[in-house]
């Protein structure tokens, strides 16, 4: 059998070094690290989870379950936790619940049953009253817009505010008629009802009436409800003069849209987005949009989950990520 200190030797290096780069821990330089990746992959070393479990209690391994792993916002999410568990010495166990109850519960399990050391779950369809989420001291993070009553450390996203400041910003631009393109899930409490609340906040604070026509909601929030959206809403005749998209994905399926239409992006309506996923400033025109700290999320979800391993007595706390208003060609 193949031993730490086998790689070691092959690769000219201490069992200490060796143990830092199994377990993805700083301090380590490029060319060393290279090393002894070439070394475990010439040696066919492998490591003894069981052993270091048992020994530590541990697997060093944190799990991340998201709605969809297809979608650019949730790509973008992961790639920030694995960068952020990496640096404190973890390794991401990534999963795909289906934005259901049933998925989340399952994630939720199966982080149980790997030993998993703890869990970054981004919560859509859990009822925050379900019995199965006693959690049993089990560290948890949830990340949404589900409100879990200081049950769980939960990061959210500035849905309200950030909704709300774009709307303003349209406003503030001379646009009167603002259309919102959204999800068709506005009851309950999720990411549509609450960017929603956003924007009629900000009409009634500067005196426009809600008008029931310029609510357009999609089956799905993908580029091709977007588009299918923006024909819906040209078609109807109704006039408008901007568009709040409840993404910057259904923004983009918009744009495409009104561009089947002849309607020009800000020439004849100006559009803005939410996520500020990193294609949104190579489009043509580039998009406006609300841009959440996705560095800072993942790095409060990671320092939450890792804090509660260590201690899973400490109090939950309710945290919600700075933004800031990415204006581009798509609102000038």
């Amino acid at each position: 059998m193949v031993t730490m200190g086998d790689v070691a030797k092959l690769s000219g290096v201490s069992k200490m070094t060796v143990s830092n780069v199994i377990n993805g821990r700083a301090g380590v330089g490029d060319e060393v690290r290279r090393r002894v990746l070439e070394a475990i992959r010439q040696s066919g070393y492998r490591v003894n989870v069981s052993a270091r479990t048992l020994r530590s209690g541990r697997t060093g391994v944190i799990g991340l379950a998201v709605p969809e792993i297809d979608r650019p916002y949730f790509g973008l999410l992961a790639a920030h936790v694995v960068t952020q568990a990496r640096d404190r010495g973890f390794h991401v166990a990534i999963e795909e619940t289906g934005a259901a109850a049933a998925g989340e519960i399952d994630a939720i399990a199966h982080s149980h049953t790997l030993h998993f050391d703890g869990l970054i779950l981004s919560a859509v369809g859990l009822d925050p009253r379900d019995e199965r989420l006693a959690g049993g001291g089990y560290p948890i993070v949830m990340l949404g817009e589900q409100d879990f009553a200081a049950r769980f450390d939960h990061v959210a996203m500035p849905n309200e505010d950030g909704t709300k400041a774009a709307t303003t910003h349209l406003i503030d631009r001379g646009c009167r008629r603002i259309a919102i393109v959204t999800g068709d899930a506005l009851g309950g409490v999720n990411v549509v009802t609450r960017r929603y609340q956003g924007y009629l906040a900000a009409l009634a604070e500067r005196g426009l009436d809600p008008d029931p026509a310029a609510l357009v909601t999609c089956d799905a929030m993908t580029l091709e409800s977007g588009r299918h959206a923006a024909h819906r809403l040209v078609d109807s005749g109704h006039e408008i003069d901007a568009v709040v998209a409840v993404t910057d994905t259904v923004a983009q399926g918009v744009l495409r849209g009104l561009a089947d239409r002849g309607v020009r992006v800000p020439g004849d309506v100006r559009l803005i987005g939410f996520d500020d996923i990193p294609e949104s400033a190579f489009m043509v025109p580039s998009l406006s949009t609300v841009a959440p700290d996705h560095r800072w999320m993942a790095a409060k979800a990671v320092e939450l989950v890792t804090a509660r391993i260590q201690d899973p007595s400490h109090p939950a706390g309710e945290y919600t990520a700075p933004f800031e208003l990415m204006v581009r060609e798509s609102t000038r």
